[in-house]
């Protein structure tokens, strides 16, 4: 994303730590730049789990040809990663789905009708490389591999009936790489290098940078390499 353009960019999630900073990496490059965030006010709020303030977020966002969907639920105050089925509960899983799969699906659904027709477009959004089916080897983490795969599907879905409207778009899944922010922070090991925010987003944007519309519906991470799903 090296030269200015008019379409503005949008970041979902702008207020985490992977979001803030692509968000910042595209205004540095120039970019106008469009942050939505469940806990914005005003005109930036976006909740992945109230499809009203997603569609009223797209109607506002004029005809973006970047749209970045930045977010992931793996733990809160109460939950985390599931180690074994005893620990499965119908009510966390259902919350993991909502925001890992169904809230971006709804992101799509509200704004790729309203990104350009014409021209080179991405849509993109974060996964995770344990939502991969055949590179799990390790089980465990139900929810977030199983919602992280639902989320990978769906980017395979959209991606062909997007490229019906314009020929020229990208829809893909990233992969950024352990990331140093509160999603991975209780899962963080001794000597374990992880990737600062402001790395991570170069590296995405770099991935992006390089896509064509060949790519679109595939899984990528971080360093440009394809993910089996």
């Amino acid at each position: 994303m090296t030269s200015p353009r008019s379409s503005p960019a949008v970041i979902i999630g702008a207020s985490g730590g992977i979001g803030a900073a692509l968000a910042r990496a595209l205004a540095d490059e120039d970019r106008a730049v469009i942050g939505l965030a469940r806990s914005f006010a005003g005109d930036g709020r976006l909740d992945l789990e109230d499809e009203g303030s997603i569609a009223a977020a797209a109607a506002r966002a004029g005809s973006p040809d970047l749209v970045i969907v930045a977010t992931g639920l793996l733990h809160d105050a109460d939950h985390g990663p599931e180690k074994a089925i005893r620990d499965l509960d119908p009510v966390w899983l259902a919350r993991q789905y909502a925001v890992n799969a169904i809230g971006p699906a709804l992101v799509a659904k509200h704004f790729l009708p309203v990104m350009p027709r014409t021209g080179r477009t991405i849509f993109a959004v974060l996964s995770a490389r344990v939502g991969s089916i055949s590179d799990n080897r390790l089980g465990g983490w139900y929810g977030y591999r199983a919602s992280k795969a639902a989320l990978n599907q769906l980017v395979r879905t959209l991606a062909v009936e997007e490229r019906r409207r314009n020929d020229r778009s990208v829809v893909v899944a990233l992969h950024p790489g352990t990331v140093d922010t509160a999603l991975s922070a209780p899962f963080r090991s001794p000597g374990r290098d992880l990737f600062d925010p402001g790395r991570a987003a170069v590296q995405l944007l770099d991935v992006l940078d390089g896509l064509k519309p060949p790519d679109s519906g595939r899984f990528f991470g971080w360093d440009g390499t394809e993910i089996a799903p």
